[in-house]
């Protein structure tokens, strides 16, 4: 049994945490509103008002926060900062989607103060996150994927240590870029089958038993079909980590197709789409003509 101090009660961290529970780890939450903490709360979990005090007793510390300003001020706050609070010794893990130069930055600062660190970035839904069916991508030393081992298990179905702190990064952010590309390309396609008057079902169909057809692509183009946005994957966070692989990319000059498809995205987001799911895209293109 461990000890550990979660950060971040989203929409994934929630689900991450509760796994946690049901394996029958020890459990302090904390999260920016705390009425987030009350159904963890009440299976068992102890709330703390700051990061740093959520980490006070841990062996490890979890993240799972929105992007690299909010991980900044979960883990380095020289007030409330889980770092301050962490003992030497113990392990800090962010389970967030980050850039690859701030999980380097934020690993030595862990690493100056004694503590191990291991970013671990996941691959899954809201529904997989419910069914500890996420997949783990790991960056950093072996005896830090070691120490997590346990928990990854509570949390995941497969992990992938893929070497040192920032590769798990990188895989990330083209995980979620090549993702993103599959819901932009299909939501053009189904709007120029729609456009030329076809039903687009059968069509997709006929496409899903060729070489190109990827398995993201059922759930993606099925949704899409039904005009079913309800979020799994915001539009806003898919943007997000557009600009992060682009700006990793080094910009437009040199990955022209994230720039383009990253604009798609900022277009839904200045057309109310941005709380959607990331496949409500297809609603910021033009409409058939009648």
């Amino acid at each position: 049994m461990t000890h550990v101090a979660f950060l971040g009660l989203g929409a994934m961290g929630s689900r991450m945490a509760a796994r946690l529970l049901q394996a029958g780890h020890t459990l302090t939450v904390w999260n920016r509103h705390p009425a987030a903490c009350a159904p963890l709360n009440a299976l068992g979990a102890k709330v703390a008002n700051t990061p740093r005090a959520a980490a006070s007793q841990a062996d490890v510390a979890i993240a799972m926060v929105r992007d690299d300003e909010a991980s900044r001020s979960v883990w380095c706050d020289p007030d409330i900062g889980a770092l301050s609070g962490l003992p030497a010794g113990a392990l800090a893990m962010d389970c967030s989607t980050l850039t690859p130069r701030w999980t380097r930055e934020l690993a030595a600062v862990a690493h100056a103060r004694g503590i191990g660190f291991l970013e671990s970035p996941v691959s899954g839904s809201r529904p997989a996150a419910e069914a500890g069916q996420l997949v783990f991508l790991l960056g950093g030393e072996p005896v830090a994927v070691q120490q997590a081992a346990p928990l990854v298990a509570a949390m995941g179905a497969a992990s992938h240590h893929l070497g040192p702190v920032g590769h798990a990064a990188l895989a990330k952010l083209a995980t979620n870029a090549l993702l993103g590309l599959h819901v932009a390309g299909l939501a053009e396609v189904i709007a120029l089958l729609e456009r030329e008057g076809a039903d687009p079902a059968p069509l997709l169909q006929a496409m899903a038993t060729t070489p190109v057809w990827a398995p993201v692509d059922h759930p993606l183009s099925a949704g899409m079909l039904r005009r079913d946005f309800q979020p799994q994957f915001p539009v806003t966070l898919i943007a997000k980590d557009f600009g992060y692989a682009l700006h990793t990319a080094g910009g437009a000059n040199h990955a022209p197709v994230l720039a383009a498809t990253l604009a798609q995205f900022q277009r839904a987001i200045e057309q109310g789409l941005g709380e959607l799911n990331m496949t409500a895209l297809i609603r910021a293109l033009p409409a058939p003509s009648p």
